[in-house]
């Protein structure tokens, strides 16, 4: 853990107990992301972690932490409710930690970005949502589609990042209808040749890189709508 990091443990109240998370805040912050990992790695995955360290050398101030299944040493992730609960709470802490008037935002790769927008649906206050993969249906399932909360999430800025090669937005089509939906405050960016983990085939790069690669993409969107 470098210096510029700052280990917390928040409180997630209703019997579920605490998480860690890591509060990245570069001088001059001009937003806050909180972040959120996949089904399968937690805060740490060096993905999440290059991310952030490219976004605080771009004055966005990050919060990533673990859900309480990942914190436990469980395998099988958190139900909604207990993961909704958990975004309300970190996104109380970085909102505390960053002080009056600079925006928090949500993201997550892939069910951590799921559970956000599900929790901004549900009422949680997030300046906007970014999605590192959203997992629009189960792969080859199409049909299983996991998009009923995105009616009441109308007119809440939202950046999609997905690989066009992703499994779990294959047809793309479908994901194109959604954003195109939700238009225009939501934008949808496609990485030519991703998977689900932005790994493109051809061009190996440590998941520490590909995280970092993202973050400029993130940034312009924050600034344009902070």
């Amino acid at each position: 853990m470098s210096d510029d990091e700052r280990p917390l443990s928040i409180d997630v109240g209703d019997g579920i107990g605490e998480v860690p998370a890591v509060l990245r805040r570069p001088d001059g912050a001009t937003a806050t992301l909180v972040v959120a990992h996949g089904a399968g790695a937690g805060k740490d995955h060096p993905f999440l972690t290059g991310f952030c360290r490219a976004l605080d050398d771009l004055d966005v101030a990050t919060l990533r932490f673990d859900f309480p299944y990942r914190a436990a040493g469980r395998r099988f992730p958190d139900r909604p409710p207990v993961a909704i609960a958990t975004w309300r709470a970190v996104v109380d802490a970085a909102r505390r930690a960053a002080g009056d008037g600079v925006p928090v935002w949500a993201s997550g790769r892939s069910f951590g970005g799921r559970m956000a927008s599900m929790a901004v649906a549900d009422g949680m206050d997030a300046a906007g949502l970014v999605f590192l993969g959203y997992p629009l249906h189960p792969p080859g399932r199409p049909e299983k589609s996991r998009d009923e909360h995105f009616p009441q999430l109308a007119g809440v800025p939202m950046l999609f990042l997905q690989g066009r090669n992703d499994p779990f937005a294959i047809p793309n089509e479908q994901l194109d209808r959604l954003v195109a939906d939700l238009a225009p405050s939501a934008v949808l960016d496609w990485i030519d040749g991703a998977n689900h983990s932005f790994e493109v085939k051809g061009a190996k790069r440590p998941a520490a890189e590909i995280g970092a690669g993202l973050a400029p993409r993130v940034a312009a969107f924050l600034a344009a709508h902070t």
